[in-house]
Formats: structure tokens, C-alpha cells, sequence
């Protein structure tokens, strides 16, 4: 068999590199970030010390290369080391916004607007990138969930003056510190659907733009999550990302988003696994340990079946993306079928730990909660399945 593309020396030396971020900067400040409902500004600047923060983003961008297969490495190695799918939500919700940016970057260049790509890298990307900066994407509206083409965000203007923005967007990711919003609006009418969907920067700071309220959330509570309101926040022609181009840019990095949260759900369930592993050895019951019995013993099997699938699953639509392959299809069933296996192992795990897990000290709890909204965000289980179900021709 050829060597794994995830075993190279490189991407070994990558996974070390991120467990001992991990173990150093953030499991000992975890448990209080869980509380405050927020990461600190200055994990970002230490992610992007450690080289960590660019991954995935071209050199020629301020990033630091790589390909999903990188962020696929390192997704699973903060996880499996014990940091929370909070931490990667919050940490990185740049992973879902600056790559619109990117692209407009591209455009630009293509169409020899060089000084308008080069102000988007250093004034938006770049500081991102440096963790000077915290990048939120507002696509979902508190009427519109997974039909995003019905969004109704407006955007208007006068004659060549600038856009004004006016609208309301939920459960946004960052939105609470965001610095930068990349915000789809709608440019067209609403006959329009798709086609008049446009993505544009909003800066927080700009008048209209009210401050955002902060949801407390069932899991991931170290992510702050925020409801948006604006009334018509001005956004120049500079900070555009193509208009009427929205929807289709959203659509295209849905697949990579997908297969993240796919990344996401196995690799909760694999420390939530390992995490049971230890409690069936160490706890007695009746004068033997738990894992001496035969029903704990088939659980964690079965345990291990799910996850090693999902993972088997997901990490080959990855190279398949990262090599070029139109993968739509594929992130959909990756993103069920990891979010299938981590339902089932959160469940487990916390049954297994018994009263234990029922507890807030207790670590599978938090993972028991942080799995839920994984068959929501991205696209909910009953979306992917019925796209799905088109691409198949059901």
C-alpha cells in the first residue's frame, strides 16, 4: 500500500507541533475560556506565533500553506489532545471567512486590479492571519436557517455612493469580537434568489452597526455566538467580494466547511473514546474493572468501528479535495456519517462514566454537549441528506 499523505514527515512533525500548543496554551485556561463564554484575544497572536493560525492559506495571502489535508491534521490533533470544538470554532472562524476574501484577491489579480488585491491582503487578510484580528462569516438569519438563498439583508445604493447594509443575522460565530465581517447581503430582489446574493466586508465599528447581542448556547461554550443587527451600515465598493457572486462562493467552500465539521465530529468522538478507555480500566465495579466485562468491552469496540470509519471516510474525500476532485457529494455523506459516529460515542461515553458523566467535571460531558450542534451547523443532517438525495437522483 502507498504511504498515508497524512504520515509524511511533515505532517508528523505538524501534529506535534499542535498537541504541544494544546497542552501548553490551552488546556490549562480551558475550563475558565468555557465560562467567560469567550477565547482571549491574544490566543489568536500565540496561534499565529506558532505557525498554526495560516494553515490552509497561500503564502502569497500571509498565510502559512498548506492544503485540507494540513487542516485536517491539525484539526485532529487539537481535538485528540483535549481542546474543545469551541476552541476550533472561536480559534478559527477565519477558516470560513477569509476564504471569500481570497478569492476576490484572485479575482482582482486575474483582472489586473493588483492595488485593489494587495489593499484586501494587507487590510483584511494579513491581520487576520497575524492574530491581529478576528474574522467572522454572517451568512444565517434569524428566518432564513439553511435556505440561504431567501436571505433578505439588503443592500442598496445611491446612484456611485456606497452600499448601505441593512438587516439581521444569528448564531454568528466570533461575531461577538469579530473585528472583520464578511457578510452576505442581498444586492438583488428576492425574485432574484441565488443570482442576487452578493458577499460584502462590514466593519463592526461603522455606525448602524448595533452591538451585537451574545446567545448562550448549549455547547461550545467558549465560542462566542452572536445575533447581528445593522440599519444601513455603508460598506464601499473596495470591500465587495464580487456582487452577485455570493451564493455560488458559498456553495463552493460549503464542501471544505463540511468536511472540517466531519473532521470535527471524529475527532470528538475519538477523545471521547480515549477518555473512556482510561475510566473502563482504572474504575472497579463488584471488585473488577469495568473493561474486565464483556458489555463494556463490545461498547468500546463498537465505539472504535464507527470512528475509525467516519475517519477513514473523511480523510479521503480530503485528498480527493485537496487533489482537485469535485467532492460534493462525498462531504455531504462524510459530514453525516462522522456526525452519526459521534453522537453515538458522546452517548456512550457518558454512560459508560455513569453518575461521572453526568458531571460537570467531568470532560465527556462537555463533549457530550459540544457534539449536538454538529448535525446543525454547516448545513443540518436532514439538508445534507435531502442534497444528497438530489446529486444521487432520488
Amino acid at each position: 500500500m502507498p504511504d498515508s499523505p497524512y504520515d509524511t514527515p511533515e505532517r508528523r512533525a505538524l501534529r506535534s507541533l499542535v498537541t504541544d500548543f494544546t497542552q501548553r496554551e490551552i488546556l490549562p485556561s480551558l475550563a475558565a475560556w468555557e465560562q467567560e463564554g469567550h477565547l482571549p484575544r491574544d490566543l489568536h497572536l500565540r496561534a499565529a506565533g506558532a505557525g498554526i493560525l495560516g494553515i490552509g492559506f497561500r503564502e502569497d495571502v500571509g498565510g502559512s500553506g498548506g492544503d485540507l489535508v494540513d487542516v485536517v491534521t491539525f484539526t485532529e490533533a487539537l481535538l485528540e489532545a483535549g481542546a474543545s470544538g469551541g476552541v476550533i470554532a472561536g480559534l478559527f472562524s477565519h477558516g470560513i471567512a477569509l476564504p471569500h476574501v481570497v478569492d476576490e484577491v484572485d479575482r482582482r489579480r486575474d483582472r489586473g486590479d493588483h492595488a485593489g488585491a494587495e489593499d484586501l491582503v494587507e487590510r483584511i487578510i494579513a491581520p487576520v492571519l497575524r492574530g491581529e484580528a478576528i474574522a467572522s462569516l454572517a451568512v444565517t438569519e434569524p428566518d432564513g436557517g439553511s435556505d440561504v438563498a431567501r436571505l433578505r439583508t439588503g443592500a442598496t445604493r445611491r446612484d456611485a455612493g456606497p452600499w448601505e447594509v441593512t438587516g439581521a443575522k444569528t448564531y454568528i460565530t466570533s461575531g461577538v469580537r469579530a473585528d472583520i465581517v464578511v457578510m452576505a447581503v442581498r444586492t438583488g430582489t428576492m425574485e432574484d434568489g441565488a443570482a442576487g446574493i452578493s458577499l460584502m466586508i462590514v466593519d463592526p465599528r461603522s455606525p448602524g452597526y448595533a452591538t451585537p447581542r451574545a446567545l448562550a448556547k448549549m455547547g461550545w461554550w467558549c465560542s462566542d455566538t452572536a445575533e447581528l443587527a445593522f440599519d444601513a451600515v455603508r460598506v464601499e465598493d473596495r470591500d465587495v467580494l464580487g456582487e452577485g457572486m455570493g451564493f455560488a462562493s458559498l456553495a463552493r467552500h460549503f464542501v471544505s466547511e463540511r468536511i472540517s465539521l466531519a473532521v470535527t465530529a471524529y475527532s470528538t468522538a475519538q477523545r471521547a473514546l480515549d477518555l473512556t478507555v482510561a475510566w473502563c480500566r482504572n474504575r472497579e465495579t463488584f471488585g473488577r474493572p469495568l473493561i474486565a466485562r464483556q458489555v463494556p468491552r463490545h461498547t468500546l469496540v463498537d465505539m472504535h468501528r464507527r470512528i475509525s470509519v467516519a475517519r477513514a471516510y473523511t480523510r479521503e474525500v480530503a485528498v480527493r479535495y485537496s487533489q482537485g476532485e469535485a467532492v460534493i457529494l462525498e462531504a455531504l455523506l462524510a459530514k453525516n456519517t462522522a456526525v452519526e459516529a459521534c453522537d453515538h460515542v458522546v452517548d456512550q461515553a457518558v454512560q459508560l462514566h455513569g453518575g461521572m458523566g453526568y458531571m460537570r467535571e467531568s470532560e465527556v460531558e462537555r463533549h457530550y454537549r459540544d457534539a449536538r450542534v454538529l448535525g446543525i451547523g454547516g448545513g443540518s443532517t436532514e439538508v445534507m441528506n435531502d442534497l444528497a438525495a438530489r446529486l444521487l437522483g432520488y
